[in-house]
C-alpha cells in the first residue's frame, strides 16, 4: 500500500484545488462513466474522455487512486485506452472478476490553466456463474422399489443466484423446492433444490440431472447420476425332480432357476434345514439366476425336504420352494445270530435279522436242502423311516446232522434285492479212552532236573481237550496238544523244583459234550533251600555300632549247612537246631554279630545254605545302610589350576549316609551359588563349575557339607592362569636430545616367566634398539644417548605361553630445538607488485617442543594489526607452518627480505625470504635417471624456482647421428618426471631439460648439465614387438593414430592442469604461482591477479586453508596499482592476449 499511497487524495481536497485555480482554460468532461455489468472474464471499458486536458488523469476505485501511468502498475488487468490527445482515458477491466465490482470515478487534477475536475460514480456489476452443480444424495446404497427418497441439488457460487431444474430420464420433476445460502465468498450465493421420489422397479439405471442456470451463462451447466434400484426376484422352481419314488445310491440332480430381480438373487440349497451349497450362476442377459445340485443318494434321504432359497436383500425374508424325496433301500446288513453247535439231542435256537429297509424284507430258513418252518418272523419300525425283519428258528439236533450247511435268505419286493447269510451246523458227543507216560514214582529225581509227562486220548467229537493238572491245581505251560486218527496227545515238560516233590499230576480229557476222564502220577525230588531270607532287630545301623543278623534257609530235602561272609571275608555265625518245613523237606538257621563303619555302607553280608548231596548253595544278602556324616576322599585334589576365560570344575569327592544333605562352596565373601549369579553353578554331583573364569576368580574355596549325621568342611585352591596384560608405565615419555630415555611396560599375567618381554622399534627405517631387562611383571627398554632417530613409537610385547601375547604401544618424544627447512625453493617467492595479487611467504620448521614463530621484514618486526598482513600457523606432528599473506602486493612497499626466527624452549632459527617480482624460473636441479629400456628412457629432476608464474619442463636430447636438437614437452605440464619414448636401441643420447613459464625460460639443469644414456639392445621378440614404421609401412596409420591419442591426451592434460592450478590460487594451494582470470565487472574485460607463495617443493604436501582478498584504498598505492597492473597485462600479451583492457 506504501506505493498507492501517493497517489490517494480525497475529493475534497480536489475540489479545493479547483477554486483556488480559478477557470482559464478550464478542463471539462466530454463523457463520463457510466453504470455497467459484465460477466466474469469479459472485458469492460469505463468511459472518461476530457475537453482541453492540462491536468493528470487518474482513475479511482472505491476510494484508492489507480495512478497516473496509463499502463497502471500494481493492476495487471486494469490499462488507460484510447487517444491521449484527444483527452481519452478509458479505463479497460480485462479478464473482468468478483473482485473488480466497485465504484469507479475518473478524475482529473488540477494544471497552472484549470482546476481540477472529478466525474460521477459508475457502479461495474460483474455476473459470476455458478460452479459446476452437485447431488446431495447417497447413492453408495442402492435404491429399493417403493421407497420415497429426498434428492437435493446444490449450485454453488453464483450472482446472481442460479435456477435448479431436477429431471428424471429427460422429465422435469415437479414439486422441487429451493432456497439459497451464502457462498464460499462474499457476494456469492449457493442455491440449493431439492424434491422427493419414489423409486420404481423400471428407474434401475435411468439418469438423475440436475441443470443449473444464471444470467452470467449462454447455456445451463448440469451433473447427472445414474439410479441403481433393488427390487426382488419372481419365486424360484426346480426342475428334474419328476417322480416321488428313488432309489439309494443314485445321483439326482436338481435344478433351481430364479427369474428378476436386481441385483439378481442369490440361490442356496437346503436339505431338512442344512445348507447344501451357495454356488449359483447368474445370467444378466437372460435375468436370471441357476443353481444345479447334485445329491448322493442315501438311504438317510428318506422322506427328506429338498429347499431351493431365492434372495437379493430386497424382500424381508428368501423366497423358497420345496420337495419331499421317498428313497427305496436295502437293508444295510442281514445277520445270523445264537449258536450254531450243539450237544447230541438238544434244541438250536437261531435268529436271522435284516436292517431297516423299505419296504421291509421277507426271510426263509434252510438245513442243507430242507427248508426249516419252524420260524417265527417280527418287524418294526427302523432307521431312515423303514421297517425291521427279525426270524425266530428251533430245531433238534442229531450226530448225523454234523456239517451239515444252516442258511437265511433275506428278500426286498421293492428293489428285488437279496441276501443271505450260513453257517455250519456242528453236533457235540464225549471222548472214549485216556493214559500217561511218566517216570517211575520211587526213583528219586534231582531238582532243576526236565522230565517229560505225556497225557494220550481218542474218541469223541470233537476230539477230546487234554488239560494237566497239579496238586488239582491247573497247569498252564503245557506243550500245545497235538492230534491224530480220532484221538489227541499233550506234553508237559518239567523243571524239577522243591515243589514238584511228592506232588500229584492228573490229566483230564474233555470236549463240548460236557463229559470228562481222567489218569495221575506222583515225583520224587532232590533239592536245595527254595528261600533264604536275613533280617535284624536293629532298624537304623549307624557307624560304630555292633549289628546283629539272623538267616533262616527255607525247606530242603535233604537237610543243608549254612556260611557267611563279607566281600572275599569269610565270618563266623552261629547255627541254631533245623525244624520241618513244607514240601516235605527241612528249614535251618543262623546268627552273625558285626561290628560297623563307614566302609561296610552299601556292602553285602552274604549267607550261604549248601546241600551236601546235591553239592549246591543258596545265597541270600544284606546290604548295609551305615550311616555317617561326610567324608572326603583322600583322593579329593586340594588345587586346581585353569586357564582365565575357559570353564573349570572343581570336583567334590565326598561320601555320606543319607546322601540327601547338602554341599555349600564358600570363599571369604560367603556363598557362591546364588540365585540370578550365572558364573557359577553347582551339579547334581556337587561339583563347583565356573564358567568365563577371570583372574578374579582365583583363591581359596572352601565346601561344607552337611547331612542328619553330621558336618564336614575342605579348602581347595584354584590357580587362575592368564595371558598378559601390557600397559605403559608412562605413554608419551618425553627426553631432550641426548639424555637416556627409560620405556617401561606393566604386565598383569599368571604365571610371570623370566624372558616375557620383548621390544620392537614401529617406524619405518631401522633403528638401534636399547637394553632391555625385566622386574619381575616389569619390563624395561633403556636407550642411552637419545637421537632424533629414536623419536616414535614401540611396542612392547608379553609372552607367558598362554593364549596371545599382549602389547601395548608407547611414544618416545625427542624434544629437539627449531630446525627451518632452507633451500633455493623456501628463500624466494614472486608476485606482481601493480596491487592486484596476494602473496604468500611461507616459513616451515620442525621442532619438539611446540614452535612459535616471529616476523621481520627488513629487519623490523612486522605489524599483523596492518589488514594487508595476514599470518596463520599449522602444526602437523613435530612440522610447523607460518604462513604470511601479503594482500595487494606493492613493489615499493613489499619488494623486501622477510625474516623468519622458529623458536621454542631448547633453542631457536631464522631463515630469510625475498618477495620479488615475477620472472622467468630458475633451472631445474638434480637431473638424474629413473629407468632405460631399448627404446624409452625415464628422467627426473627437482623443480627450481618458478619466478611466481605456473612452470612446465621441456626436455632437450641429441645422439650422433641427429642434425639437430629433439625438443619434448612434459606432460603432465608439472610433472617432474617423464619418459621419453621412440628411441633406437645401442644408441646414445644426450639429455638436459629446462623450465619454462609465461615470462620466458630458465637455463638448462644443473647448470647446463648434460646427461648421457645409452639404450639397451632389442630383447626377444616373445618380449616384445616393436613397431617399426621404415619397415613395415603398412602400420603406420595405426602408429599416426597412437601419436594422435598422445597428443590429445597431452593437449587435454595441459586444460585440466592449468584448471586444477587455477582452483590451487583460489584456495591457497601450494606452489610458485597460480594465475586467476577474473570477470571485471565493468565492461566484462579480464583481469590477471595472481596469488603467490614460496611454498611450491613439489615433493611436499601443504593444506593451506582459503584465504580472502583485502583492498586497501590509499593514494599511492592506488597509482601503483593502475600502472602496474596494465604493465603486468602488456607483459602478458603472449599469453592472454589482453592489451585491449589497458
Amino acid at each position: 500500500m506504501g506505493f498507492f499511497s501517493a497517489w490517494m487524495v480525497s475529493l475534497s481536497s480536489l475540489r479545493f484545488l479547483c477554486l483556488i485555480l480559478g477557470t482559464h482554460a478550464q478542463q471539462a468532461f466530454r463523457s463520463e462513466p457510466r453504470n455497467l455489468t459484465v460477466r466474469m472474464g469479459e472485458t469492460a471499458v469505463l468511459r472518461c474522455e476530457v475537453l482541453r486536458a492540462s491536468g493528470t488523469v487518474q482513475w479511482e476505485k472505491d476510494g484508492l487512486l489507480l495512478g497516473p501511468q496509463r499502463s497502471l502498475p500494481g493492476f495487471p488487468h486494469y490499462t488507460m485506452i484510447g487517444n491521449p490527445k484527444r483527452g481519452q482515458s478509458h479505463l479497460q477491466i480485462e479478464n473482468a472478476e468478483l473482485e473488480d465490482e466497485a465504484f469507479y470515478t475518473c478524475q482529473v487534477g488540477q494544471s497552472e490553466s484549470s482546476k481540477a475536475i472529478v466525474s460521477s460514480s459508475a457502479w461495474v456489476n460483474v455476473l459470476i456463474p455458478p460452479s459446476k452443480p452437485y447431488f446431495q444424495v447417497d447413492m453408495e446404497k442402492p435404491w429399493v422399489a417403493g421407497r420415497k427418497y429426498v434428492v437435493a441439488c446444490v449450485a454453488p457460487d453464483a450472482k446472481p443466484e442460479a435456477e435448479i431444474t431436477l429431471y428424471k430420464d429427460g422429465v422435469e420433476l415437479t414439486g422441487t423446492e429451493s432456497f439459497t445460502m451464502s457462498g464460499s465468498k462474499d457476494k456469492l450465493l449457493n442455491t440449493h433444490a431439492k424434491v422427493t421420489v419414489t423409486a420404481l422397479s423400471s428407474d434401475n439405471g435411468r439418469q438423475l440431472a440436475c441443470h443449473a442456470n444464471n444470467p452470467a451463462l449462454n447455456r445451463h451447466v448440469e451433473t447427472t447420476m445414474a439410479m441403481n434400484v433393488y427390487f426382488p426376484p419372481q419365486h424360484p422352481v426346480i426342475l428334474g425332480l419328476e417322480g416321488q419314488d428313488v432309489k439309494a445310491k443314485t445321483t439326482l440332480v436338481l435344478e433351481c432357476v430364479s427369474h428378476g430381480g436386481n441385483p439378481l438373487s442369490s440361490l442356496r440349497w437346503t436339505k431338512n434345514g442344512e445348507v447344501l451349497s451357495k454356488t449359483w450362476e447368474a445370467d444378466a442377459k437372460m435375468q436370471k439366476s441357476r443353481s444345479v445340485l447334485k445329491l448322493k443318494i442315501t438311504p438317510a434321504d428318506n422322506q427328506a425336504v429338498v429347499c431351493c432359497e431365492s434372495d437379493n436383500l430386497v424382500p424381508p425374508s428368501p423366497l423358497s420352494v420345496s420337495h419331499t424325496i421317498t428313497v427305496l433301500f436295502e437293508p444295510a446288513e442281514v445277520t445270523l445270530s445264537g449258536p450254531s453247535t450243539a450237544v447230541e439231542g438238544q434244541d438250536l435256537n437261531l435268529i436271522c435279522q435284516a436292517s431297516s429297509s423299505n419296504p421291509p424284507v421277507h426271510i426263509r430258513w434252510w438245513l442243507g436242502y430242507k427248508e426249516l418252518n419252524t420260524t417265527v418272523a417280527t418287524m418294526e419300525e427302523g432307521d431312515n423311516g423303514g421297517m425291521t425283519t427279525m426270524s425266530n428258528m428251533t430245531h433238534r439236533v442229531s450226530r448225523e446232522e454234523d456239517g451239515l450247511k444252516l442258511t437265511c435268505v433275506a428278500f426286498n419286493k421293492g428293489t428285488q434285492f437279496s441276501k443271505t447269510q450260513s453257517t455250519t451246523l456242528i453236533v457235540y458227543y464225549p471222548p472214549q479212552n485216556v493214559w500217561l507216560e511218566t517216570p517211575p514214582q520211587d526213583v528219586p529225581l534231582r531238582s532243576g532236573t526236565t522230565v517229560r509227562l505225556i497225557c494220550f486220548s481218542t474218541g469223541g467229537n470233537p476230539t477230546g481237550t487234554l488239560t494237566w493238572f497239579k496238586n488239582g491245581k491247573e497247569v498252564t505251560n503245557a506243550l500245545k496238544q497235538t492230534s491224530f486218527d480220532r484221538g489227541g496227545a499233550r506234553e508237559l515238560l518239567l523243571v524239577l523244583t522243591a515243589s514238584d516233590n511228592m506232588a500229584i499230576y492228573r490229566c483230564d480229557a474233555t470236549n463240548e459234550a460236557m463229559q470228562t476222564i481222567s489218569a495221575h502220577t506222583q515225583l520224587m525230588v532232590h533239592f536245595t533251600a527254595v528261600s533264604m531270607k536275613i533280617t535284624t532287630d536293629q532298624e537304623e545301623l549307624r557307624r560304630g555300632q555292633m549289628l546283629t543278623l539272623e538267616c533262616q534257609a527255607g525247606s530242603s530235602n535233604p537237610k543243608a549247612n549254612i556260611s557267611w561272609s563279607l566281600g572275599e571275608l569269610r565270618l563266623q555265625g552261629v547255627d541254631q537246631p533245623p525244624r520241618s518245613a513244607q514240601f516235605g523237606g527241612v528249614s535251618v538257621h543262623s546268627t552273625l554279630s558285626l561290628n560297623l563303619s563307614s566302609q561296610h555302607n552299601n556292602q553285602r553280608v552274604i549267607c550261604q545254605s549248601y546241600s551236601p548231596v546235591l553239592a549246591e548253595a543258596t545265597n541270600t544278602f544284606f546290604k548295609l545302610n551305615v550311616l555317617y556324616p561326610p567324608e572326603f576322599s583322600p583322593e579329593q585334589p586340594v588345587q586346581i589350576q585353569v586357564l582365565e576365560d575357559d570353564t573349570v570344575t572343581i570336583p567334590l569327592l565326598v561320601s555320606a549316609n543319607p546322601e540327601g544333605g547338602s554341599c555349600h562352596w564358600l570363599n571369604y565373601r560367603g556363598k557362591l551359588v546364588k540365585e540370578g549369579n550365572l558364573q557359577y553353578y553347582q551339579s547334581a554331583e556337587n561339583s563347583l563349575e565356573i564358567e568365563n573364569v577371570t583372574r578374579k576368580n582365583a583363591g581359596v574355596y572352601r565346601v561344607q557339607c552337611t547331612n542328619d549325621e553330621g558336618v564336614n568342611q575342605i579348602s581347595i585352591k584354584l590357580d587362575v592362569q592368564y595371558a598378559p596384560s601390557v600397559e605403559a608405565e608412562k605413554d608419551p615419555v618425553v627426553v631432550n636430545l641426548g639424555e637416556i630415555a627409560d620405556l617401561i611396560c606393566v604386565a598383569d599375567a599368571n604365571p610371570i616367566i623370566p624372558g616375557m618381554f620383548s621390544w620392537k622399534w614401529l617406524g619405518d627405517e631401522e633403528a638401534e634398539m636399547g637394553e632391555e631387562t625385566q622386574d619381575d611383571e616389569s619390563g624395561l627398554l633403556t636407550i642411552h644417548n637419545v637421537t632424533r632417530a629414536h623419536a616414535g613409537r614401540y611396542q612392547c610385547t608379553a609372552n607367558n605361553g598362554i593364549a596371545s601375547p599382549g602389547t601395548v604401544e608407547m611414544q618416545l618424544v625427542v624434544q629437539f630445538k627449531p630446525e627451518l627447512l632452507k633451500g633455493p625453493q623456501w628463500t624466494k617467492v614472486a608476485s606482481r607488485g601493480d596491487g592486484t595479487s596476494t602473496a604468500e611467504v611461507v616459513c616451515r620448521a620442525e621442532g619438539i617442543p611446540r614452535v612459535d614463530f616471529s616476523w621481520e621484514k627488513n629487519g623490523l618486526r612486522m605489524d599483523f594489526a596492518n589488514p594487508r598482513y595476514e599470518e596463520r600457523t599449522v602444526k602437523d606432528g613435530s612440522f610447523h607452518t607460518s604462513t604470511v599473506r601479503v594482500v595487494n602486493v606493492s613493489a615499493f612497499l613489499d619488494y623486501a627480505i622477510f625474516s623468519c626466527t622458529a623458536r621454542n624452549s631448547l633453542g631457536e632459527d631464522t631463515l630469510d625470504i625475498r618477495l620479488v617480482s615475477t620472472n622467468h624460473p630458475d633451472p631445474p636441479t638434480m637431473f638424474r635417471q629413473l629407468a632405460v629400456s631399448h627404446n624409452s628412457v625415464t628422467l627426473e629432476w627437482i623443480p627450481g624456482f618458478n619466478g611466481g608464474l605456473w612452470q612446465s619442463f621441456r626436455v632437450r636430447y641429441i645422439w650422433d647421428k641427429s642434425a639437430s636438437f629433439v625438443y619434448r614437452d612434459v606432460f603432465p605440464a608439472g610433472a617432474t618426471y617423464f619418459t621419453v619414448t621412440g628411441l633406437q636401441p645401442i644408441t646414445t643420447y644426450n639429455f638436459s631439460v629446462n623450465a619454462l613459464n609465461a615470462q620466458g625460460e630458465s637455463g638448462y639443469a644443473d647448470n647446463n648439465a648434460v646427461l648421457t644414456i645409452t639404450t639397451k639392445e632389442t630383447p626377444d621378440v616373445e618380449e616384445v614387438l616393436p613397431v617399426d614404421v621404415t619397415e613395415n609401412p603398412d602400420r603406420l596409420p595405426a602408429y599416426l593414430s597412437v601419436v594422435g591419442v598422445l597428443l590429445f591426451l597431452h593437449s587435454l592434460g595441459i586444460f585440466f592442469g592449468v584448471r586444477w592450478k587455477k582452483r590451487q590460487g583460489q584456495t591457497g594451494g601450494r606452489g610458485g604461482s597460480t594465475l586467476d582470470v577474473k570477470k571485471s565487472e565493468q565492461g566484462g574485460s579480464s583481469q590477471l591477479t595472481e596469488s603467490n607463495s614460496n611454498e611450491y617443493e613439489s615433493r611436499e604436501k601443504i593444506n593451506a586453508a582459503a584465504q580472502r582478498t583485502l583492498l586497501i584504498d590509499s593514494g599511492s598505492e592506488t597509482e601503483s596499482h593502475v600502472y602496474e597492473s596494465c604493465a603486468a597485462v602488456r607483459a602478458g600479451k603472449r599469453m592472454r592476449q589482453r592489451e585491449k583492457s589497458c
